[in-house]
């Protein structure tokens, strides 16, 4: 060993350094493909190429790829070094236990790079040393020769095996000593040089009976190796007919996987000699070492049986010499040839390359996903593999070059549609029957912010009991993001705007992880009965996406306001009375207490009932309308003075209410009621101002005519400016209203703004009363301050009283008393009766309209004016 190292060294040294062949061919922009050579027997470390340098690969290149071998059988061989790029041997390489006789002998395997993917195709060559000396299948070989061979007569000697190739495999034999015999070296028709050793000088028994020789064999190396092996040779009496084969060569067939004992074939051979020196026997002469323990042959009868396992894929060919042998020495051998067929027993075999376990769910169509290797180890259409991937994934596998495939994207990925793929890659070869193998791969979707936030709701609509607690949660709202993680992190924002002016802040407040919307304020129905605003979802995605929603919130009514009693005025010094004529009968209109409850629903539903009456068993009270009736005939003996006290209710739990006072007068002339109602303080001096006034305006006329006219004026422009404010807003009477109150929408049971029209005729049974035409929807927000209240509401119900008889009078002047236009006593006598004694009212209607004055009567209306303002203004 000794001395083969130190001839490795010199042949090194002989050699120089390593001979590496490199050639490197573009394949594409990822693909390459570069060849070295080199040695076998290399030491650990050492260095087989640049390979950055042949590639052009700059070395950040390959540690940021991730730069690796990917080999089936070859990577325990040969390691990358990627500080350097350069390819090192890992293991000691033998040529001939990698390869065996097969050249050239090669390592093949591919350098695969990540971000992006790519690879390299290496080949290796493996060049031969001279590292094995020749060596014969035995130690000693035995021959019978009978002494009557003649010179020229041939022996087949066992060829010695030698696992160099070239020139360092076998190269000649020596045989010593060669008095009788030499040797040499027979070129067959397939290339193998068979062994013959020749006698040249016949044998003599006598002499020497046996022969020792030893048959070395060189190999053609530097330095030379040999093999030797012993030569036995007895010498015998005469045989002098030689074993034939019927045929120098035999071929046959054999399936792989065939079972152990399966006949291949029988080889036969011919003696022409009798006897024991015709009796033949068979025997193996040589074969190769994975034909050994394969194949044996019975030595009687001459067939050859399976006695091991045949692979097509190890070895495709078999080569075995029979030799036939007789009892007198002599010998033939013939050649055999055993083919193996190939049987589809390997499937295809899958390996993952290199894969990503996950991509993100905006990756273009064509990104490549994973590289695949696919092997067959069977020939021909047993070997063809075809691959394909389960169905109703959005992936393709496409074929880059023989046996590599590319898992690539197809289409768009939507995370929100699936955001796991189990894809399965299936490999079949085209055998009979096929065999085909699987492998599943797992890939996430990741996710990216590509939908926004949507509300459960198209809009929302809430409802809230008016005077609430401020900060009460009011409800939810709810938004779903299909996103994943932070993207799907849901924020509630309230979107600025305004309710009357005011910031939808002031009124409501969102929180922003749940969506709870809370009261800021405690809210008054009268004032505001629903307002809306929009809430926005907002995702934590960058950039964030985001949606809008309409909240409409509706406040509900209390009971928290009592009913409002609009007609009759109360008035704490004056004492309206209402005229009841003794002659009125059962059912009798005297009046209609008109009340309003700014609540709404049932809460501003309103009941009448009479409460106190000085004859409860002439009057009564309508319960939905409020009309107050008579219920029996009026007599004479009922009193001329009759008090009502009306309750008003509303619906509301609890009810709230409140109570009016109506005065009746049951008389038939206006003096029988003014001496009836004496007993009022107010009504003694109403008359005392009555009188007064008519006096002092009567004295003063003639003298203060300048004066009085400039009074007069005054009035009718006054008259004039309230009568166009009514015409202006189409309304016939100036609506009373509770102070503190307003209704934004009118929905409460009775409108705030009503004209009442009045036709009455001499018949009190037929009298007609109209209520409740609407006449505006206006909003009227009160004055907060209670100054002037009081003054204000006398006023009101004086324009009120006025107005309304003022409109009944319209009526009738257009209509009915045209005939006393030219009277103006039976005009006032006529209005007397319609509204049955009540004087101030007759005066009132009484003041004509200046349509109907003329030139003839300035003086009496000038008279008339002035004592109508005094009286009743």
């Amino acid at each position: 060993k000794s001395c083969f190292l130190l001839n490795w060294d010199l042949h090194m040294t002989m050699r120089g350094q390593v001979l590496v062949f490199v050639s490197v061919l573009s394949l594409s922009s990822v693909f390459g493909q570069v060849s070295y050579s080199i040695p076998e027997e290399m030491p650990k470390g050492s260095l087989v190429g640049n390979m950055a340098k042949d590639f052009g690969l700059d070395l950040k290149r390959l540690k940021s790829g991730k730069a690796r071998i990917f080999t089936r059988d070859s990577g325990e061989y040969i390691e990358l070094n990627n500080d350097r790029g350069v390819l090192l041997i890992r293991d000691r390489i033998d040529r001939e236990a990698l390869c065996g006789q097969t050249t050239p002998c090669a390592l093949h395997f591919q350098i695969i790079l990540e971000n992006p993917m790519e690879f390299y195709s290496v080949t290796i060559e493996i060049t031969d040393v001279n590292d094995n000396p020749p060596s014969f299948e035995k130690n000693d070989v035995r021959f019978k020769i009978s002494e009557s061979a003649v010179s020229g007569a041939k022996f087949i000697l066992d060829r010695a095996v030698d696992p160099d190739v070239g020139s360092n495999g076998l190269q000649t034999y020596k045989l010593e000593p060669q008095d009788n015999f030499i040797v040499r070296l027979h070129d067959q028709a397939d290339g193998i040089k068979n062994v013959e050793m020749v006698l040249e000088k016949p044998l003599d028994r006598e002499k020497n009976e046996h022969l020792r020789l030893v048959l070395t064999a060189v190999d053609g190396g530097e330095p030379q190796m040999t093999g030797t092996m012993q030569i036995l040779i007895t010498v015998l009496d005469v045989n002098d007919n030689a074993p034939v084969f019927t045929q120098p060569v035999y071929k046959a067939s054999v399936r792989e996987n065939a079972p152990v004992g399966t006949a291949v074939l029988t080889v036969t051979a011919t003696d022409a000699d009798q006897g024991s020196n015709g009796r033949i026997t068979y025997s193996i002469s040589s074969f190769s070492d994975h034909a050994r323990s394969l194949f044996e042959v019975n030595n009687e009868s001459g067939e050859i049986r399976l006695k091991g396992n045949v692979d097509y894929e190890k070895a495709r060919t078999f080569q075995i010499n029979v030799r036939a042998s007789d009892d007198g020495g002599l010998v033939d051998s013939c050649k055999v040839m055993i083919d193996v067929i190939d049987m589809n027993d390997n499937k295809p075999d899958i390996h993952i390359m290199s894969k990503s376990n996950v991509i993100s769910e905006d990756a273009k169509p064509g990104t490549v996903v994973t590289m695949i290797n696919i092997e067959d180890l069977d020939s021909s259409a047993n070997g063809n593999v075809q691959c394909s991937i389960n169905n109703n994934v959005p992936f393709v596998l496409e074929s880059t070059t023989n046996d590599f495939y590319s898992l690539m994207t197809d289409s768009g990925l939507d995370r929100e549609l699936a955001s796991e793929y189990n894809i399965t890659v299936t490999c079949s070869d085209e055998g009979v029957p096929s065999l085909s193998s699987s492998v599943t791969l797992t890939l996430q979707i990741s996710d990216v912010n590509d939908n926004p936030p949507v509300f459960e709701r198209s809009s929302y609509e809430a409802y809230i009991v008016e005077n609430n607690t401020p900060g009460l949660s009011i409800f939810t709202v709810r938004a779903r993001d299909a996103d994943w993680n932070q993207n799907a992190r849901v924020s509630y924002i309230l979107e600025d705007s305004s309710v009357n002016g005011v910031p939808v802040s002031s009124y409501v407040s969102v929180s922003a992880d749940s969506g709870v919307i809370h009261a800021v304020r405690s809210f008054d129905y009268e004032q505001i009965k629903d307002f809306q605003f929009h809430v926005k979802a907002q995702d934590g995605g960058s950039p964030p996406l985001s949606s809008n929603v309409t909240v409409k919130i509706l406040i509900q009514d209390q009971n928290d306001n009592p009913p409002q009693v609009l007609y009759p005025v109360q008035s704490g010094g004056s004492v309206v009375a209402e005229m009841v004529p003794r002659s009125a009968d059962v059912g009798y209109l005297v009046t209609k207490v008109v009340a309003v409850d700014v609540d709404s629903g049932q809460n501003a539903w309103l009941s009448y009932k009479l409460q106190k009456a000085t004859d409860r068993a002439l009057f009564e009270v309508g319960l939905q309308n409020g009309e107050i009736r008579t219920i029996r005939q009026v007599t004479d003996k009922d009193a001329v003075k009759q008090r009502l006290t009306v309750i008003v209710e509303d619906n509301g739990q609890p009810s709230r209410s409140a109570t009016v006072i109506v005065n009746v007068a049951v008389a038939d002339s206006f003096p029988e009621v003014l001496s009836e109602f004496t007993d009022f303080p107010h009504d003694k001096e109403y008359n005392d101002n009555l009188t007064f006034y008519l006096v002092l305006a009567l004295a003063v006329v003639s003298f203060l005519f300048i004066t009085c006219l400039v009074v007069i004026i005054s009035v009718k422009i006054y008259r004039w400016r309230q009568s166009r404010i009514l015409y202006h807003s189409n309304l016939p009477v100036i609506p009373y209203y509770p102070p503190r109150y307003s209704d934004t929408l009118g929905t409460g049971t009775l409108q705030h703004v009503y004209n009442y029209e009045v036709c009455r005729t001499t018949d009190s049974r037929k009298s007609d009363c109209k209520f409740g035409r609407a006449g505006s929807e206006n909003v009227l927000i009160m004055d907060p301050s209670s100054t002037g209240t009081m003054q204000r509401i006398q006023n009101e119900k004086k324009i009120l009283f006025t107005e309304e008889v003022r409109s009944a009078c319209r009526f009738l002047q257009t209509n009915q008393v045209n005939i006393f236009s030219k009277c103006p006593v039976f005009q006032f006598l006529y209005f007397k009766i319609i509204f049955q004694n009540n004087i101030c009212a007759s005066l009132l209607c009484f003041g004509p309209d200046f349509s109907h004055r003329d030139t003839q009567s300035s003086v009496y209306y000038f008279f008339s004016d002035l004592v109508l303002f005094t009286l009743c203004s």
